[in-house]
């Protein structure tokens, strides 16, 4: 039985992806590599979602996402369109993947290298290299699960997740991050500086379960990559793609609604009026904005407003952009500043939603490789601080501003002399901006916090669970945030939606 979509498109099945993060944009190009005619709706004025490219003053920065550590995710993309990832972008690996810097002003490079990164851990803290060791070996096993078993299947029934739980026991998947670190290192700095990642991804290094260690053996087997042009030009050459297939990109086009009929999706309708008939809808918009405001037709039985309510939500980011007219040699592509606290700060920003008057910033320097972002003679920067998403009572109306500058202050005493007399561009988001631009619920900056209760089946489905032919990719579903985890939240789609055959019958 031809649906009405797909017959309105010269017999073809339509698909709406709404949203043009990684997440709808590798399910842009996975549906319309199996046969589906894709329109990918995007609320802002550019693609990208998180991975947004603001341009000020001569200076690109990229909004988000600035570090690439599973290219072969993209390889693939572009293979299903017959092109080859390495003739469109040029990536380059980063060495060191970052520095880590301390309050004391000790410094941690980390790299893919077996021996300089033993001999790192020996300069710190010769009695924990041994450590070190089988703390990546077990790194490695959780990464062989984690990733390479679970990463890109779906979880749609409670089996599924019955099924892995022995092996997550074996691997002590009940335990922290933190404290599966803590368990190999007894060095404090090694400690917090083998036990970050999770921030990477909106999670609490003391919550989150200790499979989120993969991201350690992830990096070391894959690289630390960035993108020449920034990651906007990985997001430019994904869109390229996707016109490629015969897709259609739509900018300032906000979903107002998906339309339903007897709990199965039919479309969307915009803000402006329009409605789009579909024969699938794959949402890539945050998934507790999606439930609370895109489905009225809808009693919500799976998720409704109490359990969103409930539910656990990263950070939100503080990110300051901002160019300098001097340049930093000094300072690599990615550091990462640690200030005085770690478990103290981190729990006042996901436990009390307070905000600190201390803090520790990721700083990114994209021209120190790609000068092409900036000025000649010019670096552009962003810094970044996790802090609480809006459920605190922190007004960013009030604060942005002496927070910018209190960041400005430490760096310029820090790594960045003469930062405040050298200033010639700024730009600040806050998470204000990410409720209001991004229609991220609680203006947190990675959806769902991934602790143990809600990953795999306990993380929201990639297929709906309240209306057929509408499905999740992106941050807030399976298997999470991070650019490789939207990425691969596409891939799982290939297992949840119909083959394109289907709507031809």
């Amino acid at each position: 039985m031809p649906a009405a979509a797909a017959a309105a498109t010269g017999g073809k099945p339509h698909a709406v992806v709404i949203g043009s993060g990684f997440g709808g944009l590798a399910a842009a190009i996975r549906l319309g590599y199996r046969g589906y005619r894709v329109t990918l709706l995007e609320k802002l004025d550019k693609p990208g979602g998180r991975a947004y490219v603001h341009e000020q003053d001569g200076f690109k920065f990229d909004a988000g996402p600035t570090i690439i550590t599973a290219p072969f995710l993209l390889d693939e993309l572009w293979e299903m369109c017959g092109r080859r990832f390495a003739d469109d972008i040029d990536l380059r690996p980063m060495d060191p993947f970052y520095r880590i810097r301390f309050d004391d002003g000790t410094t941690f490079d980390t790299n893919g290298d077996a021996a300089a990164m033993r001999a790192q851990v020996a300069r710190l803290s010769p009695g924990d290299v041994a450590g070190y060791e089988r703390y990546l070996e077990e790194s490695r096993k959780i990464f062989e699960v984690g990733f390479v078993e679970l990463g890109h299947v779906p979880f749609t029934h409670w089996t599924d997740m019955a099924r892995i739980v022995p092996k997550m026991l074996k691997l002590q998947s009940y335990r922290s991050v933190y404290g599966m670190v803590s368990k190999y290192v007894k060095d404090e700095r090694l400690r917090t500086a083998l036990s970050f990642h999770p921030l990477l991804i909106g999670g609490n290094p003391f919550s989150v379960s200790s499979i989120y260690a993969l991201i350690s053996y992830l990096e070391r087997h894959w690289g630390v990559h960035s993108a020449i042009g920034g990651t906007g030009a990985i997001v430019d050459g994904l869109v390229s793609l996707i016109e490629g297939q015969g897709s259609t990109l739509r900018l300032n086009a906000e979903v107002a609604e998906i339309t339903t009929r007897e709990r199965r999706a039919t479309g969307v309708l915009l803000k402006d009026g329009a409605h789009i008939p579909a024969d699938i809808v794959v949402a890539n918009s945050d998934f507790a904005w999606t439930h609370k405001h895109l489905l009225p037709s809808i009693k919500r039985r799976a998720w409704p407003d109490w359990r969103l309510n409930v539910s656990r939500y990263s950070n939100g980011l503080f990110v300051w952009y901002f160019g300098t007219k001097r340049q930093y040699p000094d300072v690599h592509h990615h550091s990462i500043l640690l200030g005085p606290r770690y478990r103290g700060l981190l729990g006042d920003i996901f436990h009390k939603k307070h905000l600190a008057n201390d803090f520790s910033i990721y700083l990114h320097r994209p021209t120190a490789t790609d000068p092409s972002v900036a000025p000649a003679g010019c670096d552009a920067f962003y810094a970044l601080a996790p802090v609480p998403h809006l459920d605190g009572d922190t007004d960013w109306t009030e604060r942005a501003e002496p927070y910018r500058q209190a960041i400005e202050a430490y760096l310029e005493r820090t790594v960045l002399p003469g930062l405040k007399d050298n200033l010639v561009s700024s730009l600040v988001t806050t998470p204000i901006d990410f409720r209001e631009r991004l229609l991220s619920y609680k203006g947190a900056g990675f959806s769902l916090e991934p602790v143990l209760w809600q990953s795999a089946w306990l993380r929201p489905h990639n297929k709906s669970e309240e209306v057929e032919h509408l499905y999740f990719v992106g941050a807030g579903t399976h298997p999470g945030a991070g650019v490789p985890g939207v990425i691969s939240t596409a891939r799982v789609l290939d297992k949840v939606v119909p083959d394109a055959a289907v709507f031809a019958n």
